[in-house]
């Protein structure tokens, strides 16, 4: 099939605007994504309904196997959200999950605390934001239940957490690919004055809105700043209302079933913390394990930062996820609890998963659509032309939100964008050259936290087994919020190249959007105001 090129044409953007305003108008994600992709492939085949067909064929052949083998990233993804799904539904019939949320009460005596609970966990875990956002809603859900948090704070504090924390930690699978992009970069413009990994630890302080997005869930966590949807869904919370229900479309109707499992009256804490403890330090080995391999394939000698520039991160995932099963499987032997009870529980917990799986491929189908329409290479070419050096890193940022908001993906924006970057730097002005690529940086998780098609997003929603939508919109004031205190500060470094003077100019910028939020949070008839009373 012969592809028409859109690469300079706004016709691009019709299939993720599409997709997107489908999405949000109602709430039916999977027929949303289906029909983004069905318009995508008409488009991109001139309107042949058969060669579409073979398109889409195509397409959906492409995210299991990839050049006659077995597509491992996406194969890895799934097998992990199955052993995951397995792994929690294990921990709640060994009672490891009552346990730890009875013991929890005991030391976290508020609303408050639970939240805290969850943001400061997902501080912590942040080898992969796909790990961090199952992994911490797994432990965090049956306390921040326990205490009324809506299931869609949850998914805020999760997604606000993942992404922000791997995008600034160079010890991460975010952190290795971002290095290895920058390294060509500076290869490619001759910058010799700072190596890869000094430059992506410079660019931590730049990266506002990864900075700011993770205050902010701190803040919003202790002061009970809940706004615009989060309202509702924070007093439905307090009703003991959201903990349970789903639709069709959500996943969170599959995900009801762990509900059917029954725990057992002999865990302990100990019971859902050392599995997940083996799920955490076993991906982390895997992950420098394999980097060690492709290390030495290449006759390098072995070094962290190597190691986690070539690690797999999806067979990682996969090896971790296997031992972390197996760890929640050793309370369940302790109690010799019934095979019949295990084997029914594991194929609970996989089921549970097939709604978030289904939701995953119909977004890795719409991403394959919008790479063929050229999405990203059409609006990079905005930023080309007579623009002023100083609104670059202004300019680059919004671009790159709204090109990961349109594609859903941030690593994809990285590879577009950052390189770009690079280039209008080195003809703009060189000692720009970090605030561009910081700026892109911070835009690529500001889009990805806003759009409903992201996988990190959606996963954000499994974490917490919130509907899909329902995390979106609730999540959207605040990277709004963010995302004006990141340009502020983006505009101040562009025109001042001082770092210290741009945070400065966009910490005060947070602490006026803090009082705003604070302000609609208390006024009369809020949920905040309603709690107090």
């Amino acid at each position: 099939m012969n592809i028409i090129d859109f690469s300079h044409s706004s016709i691009s953007l019709l299939p993720p605007l599409v997709a997107l305003g489908l999405a949000i108008l109602t709430r039916r994600v999977l027929l949303s994504l289906g029909f983004g992709v069905l318009l995508g492939a008409l488009l991109l085949a001139d309107f042949s309904v058969t060669a579409a067909a073979g398109y889409i064929g195509t397409t959906a052949k492409g995210l299991f196997v990839e050049d006659g083998a077995i597509n491992s990233w996406n194969m890895s993804i799934v097998a992990f959200l199955v052993l995951l799904g397995m792994m929690t539904a294990l921990l709640t019939l060994s009672g490891g999950t009552r346990a730890f949320a009875e013991w929890a009460q005991t030391k976290i005596k508020s609303k408050r605390g639970a939240k805290l609970l969850a943001a400061f966990l997902g501080v912590f875990i942040f080898v992969d934001d796909y790990f961090n956002s199952l992994a911490v809603g797994s432990i965090s859900r049956p306390v921040t239940d326990r205490f009324y948090v809506s299931r869609a704070k949850l998914a805020y504090i999760l997604d606000s957490t993942a992404a922000p924390m791997c995008v600034l930690m160079p010890a991460s699978s975010w952190g290795a690919y971002i290095i290895t992009l920058i390294g060509g970069i500076l290869v490619t413009h001759g910058v010799t004055e700072y190596s890869p990994l000094s430059a992506f630890v410079q660019l931590a302080p730049m990266n506002f809105y990864a900075v700011f997005a993770l205050l902010l869930v701190f803040v919003v966590a202790w002061f009970q700043l809940d706004i615009g949807a989060m309202k509702k869904h924070e007093l439905e919370a307090c009703r003991g209302h959201g903990f349970d229900e789903g639709d069709d479309d959500s996943m969170a109707k599959d995900l009801n079933d762990e509900l059917e499992i029954e725990e057992s009256e002999h865990g302990r804490v100990g019971d859902l913390v050392m599995p997940i403890v083996m799920l955490i330090l076993a991906t982390f080995f895997f992950m420098i394990f394999t980097g060690y391999q492709a290390l030495a394939a290449d006759g390098q000698a072995f070094n962290l930062l190597g190691a986690f520039e070539n690690t797999d991160v999806g067979t990682s995932l996969v090896y971790g996820g296997l031992v972390g099963l197996m760890a929640s499987l050793v309370p369940i032997f302790r109690q010799r609890l019934p095979m019949g009870d295990v084997a029914r529980t594991l194929w609970l917990g996989a089921k549970s998963m097939f709604g978030a799986i289904l939701i995953l491929l119909f977004a890795w189908s719409i991403g394959s659509v919008i790479s063929d329409m050229a999405t990203g290479k059409y609006l990079s070419t905005l930023v080309q032309g007579n623009l002023n050096p100083m609104l670059l890193p202004a300019i680059l940022f919004l671009l790159a939100g709204l090109m990961a908001f349109s594609t859903g993906t941030s690593w994809g924006t990285f590879g577009i964008m950052l390189p770009i970057a690079g280039d209008l730097a080195a003809a703009a002005d060189i000692t720009l050259m970090l605030p561009m690529l910081g700026a892109v940086l911070a835009g690529s998780v500001f889009g990805d936290h806003c759009s409903p098609i992201s996988d990190t997003t959606i996963l954000s929603s499994t974490g917490a087994r919130c509907h899909h939508i329902d995390h979106v919109a609730t999540q959207l004031p605040y990277a709004l919020s963010v995302a004006v205190v990141s340009t502020i500060g983006f505009l101040v470094l562009g025109m001042t190249s001082s770092v210290a003077v741009a945070f400065m100019a966009a910490l005060i910028s947070f602490i006026l959007v803090c009082l705003g939020l604070l302000w609609l949070a208390r006024r009369p008839g809020t949920v905040a105001a309603k709690l107090k009373s």
